[in-house]
């Protein structure tokens, strides 16, 4: 195994800290970015929690989304290339288009318009990411009248949706041109096809010839495993039979405040490789209690007890995708600190790839299989993980010694 490591024999393997100015803060630009990227993605994010309940018909919402993911992991492969010859201004706005496409295509849902807007926005998501959760209580409060599933509903649902991503695109058009190189046109390396095939290998090949990367590839692809059973099963088996469509709102309101609280919390206490390794397992251990719960003992029940259960388990599973997200980038961070780009271009690939697995196995496997499935996941990357742990700081301990 030691074979495929890539760096030199005496090359630490958790870089030493090095100084970095920050560039100097733009209070405006701050301020229109996080407001347009609250008002595309609280719609976005909620519209895609609806996919696998409100369209089922031939499974389009399910596979619409696995397409989605599908091209996202392709066009990843480019997306760095591709932001650099737009400019970042131009990347942001172009990205945006893509969601509304996405959201708009939902007004009358087909094949002959899902597939193409996912392909898009998989092309448009490679180029701009982020997540929200404050959308889902749009869908609760629209869907809340009791007529699960009325087409005037969710039209009015996408209507509002639509209306929120065309104001954070139009937010977006109000950015400065950063004074960067980058938006002053192609980079010189990028414009013969040989140097751009280089580029691309060296980003995406390389990283997989590094033994820490290999052992970290399996927690990275469970986040995103985890990630969209949460989108797809979850959402369609346990809080649509028990809360209602209306409910999904809700109880992915509940999933994002807790991940986000938890992604707070878990980055104050994240301190370096040791404390990487204590919340980890914490989060595993989270997602393992709910797995085996919905395994082993749930069943639907009535009354407030059956309501309050997917709302106890949406925590659950938000608080373990928040640690994973946080640690995830963390240790990326820790250990290919000389190759962010190539690091976090793995985590981008790998994580959206489960996903895409996840929405295309959905419509033809039971839940309890997909819990076996994600069982068997969740073993195999947190040992993974934690031989990387304890590799890493005994080949560390014995290099400085």
């Amino acid at each position: 195994m030691d074979s495929v490591v890539s760096q030199p024999e005496d090359a630490p393997l958790v870089e030493g800290d090095s100084s970095y100015e920050a560039p100097k803060s733009h209070a405006r630009d701050v301020h229109i970015l996080s407001s347009a990227f609250l008002l595309v993605f609280l719609a976005y994010g909620a519209a895609q929690n609806l996919e696998s309940t409100v369209n089922t018909e031939e499974n389009i919402g399910t596979t619409s989304l696995g397409i989605l993911y599908l091209s996202f992991t392709i066009f990843s492969l480019v997306s760095s290339p591709v932001v650099r010859i737009l400019g970042s201004k131009n990347a942001l706005v172009l990205g945006t288009t893509g969601y509304w496409l996405f959201v708009a295509a939902n007004l009358k849902p087909s094949w002959y318009t899902m597939v193409p807007a996912s392909i898009y926005l998989g092309f448009a998501a490679s180029i701009i990411w982020v997540g929200q959760f404050i959308g889902n209580l749009i869908t609760l409060a629209l869907l809340g009248d009791g007529k699960e599933g009325a087409t005037s509903g969710t039209t009015l649902l996408f209507i509002v949706f639509l209306g929120s991503m065309t104001l954070g695109t139009m937010l977006m058009c109000f950015l400065r041109k950063t004074d960067n190189k980058a938006e002053e046109g192609p980079p010189k390396s990028y414009t013969n096809l040989y140097s751009f095939v280089v580029s691309l290998l060296k980003l995406v090949i390389a990283p997989l010839f590094d033994i820490r990367m290999l052992l970290i590839i399996p927690l990275i692809a469970y986040s995103g495993l985890q990630q969209a059973f949460v989108w797809a099963e979850f959402t369609k088996y346990i809080v649509t039979p028990a809360l209602g469509v209306s409910g999904v709102g809700g109880a992915m309101a509940v999933y994002g405040a807790f991940d986000a609280l938890c992604s707070l919390a878990a980055g104050k206490f994240t301190s370096g490789l040791s404390s990487i390794t204590i919340i980890v397992p914490g989060g595993a251990l989270i997602q393992v209690i709910v797995l085996l719960w919905l395994f082993l003992k749930y069943r639907l029940t009535s009354g407030l007890i059956g309501s309050l259960y997917p709302l106890l388990m949406a925590a659950m599973l938000g608080i373990g995708n928040g640690i994973f997200n946080t640690q995830l980038n963390a240790l990326l961070g820790i250990l290919f600190r000389h190759d962010m780009e190539g690091a976090f271009a793995q985590l981008k690939v790998w994580q959206s790839a489960s996903i895409a697995v996840v929405f295309f196995l959905s419509p033809h496997i039971t839940l309890k299989a997909m819990l076996v499935l994600m069982l068997i996941a969740l073993c195999v990357s947190v040992c993974g993980f934690l031989f990387l742990t304890l590799w890493v700081e005994r080949t560390f301990s014995s290099g400085s010694g």
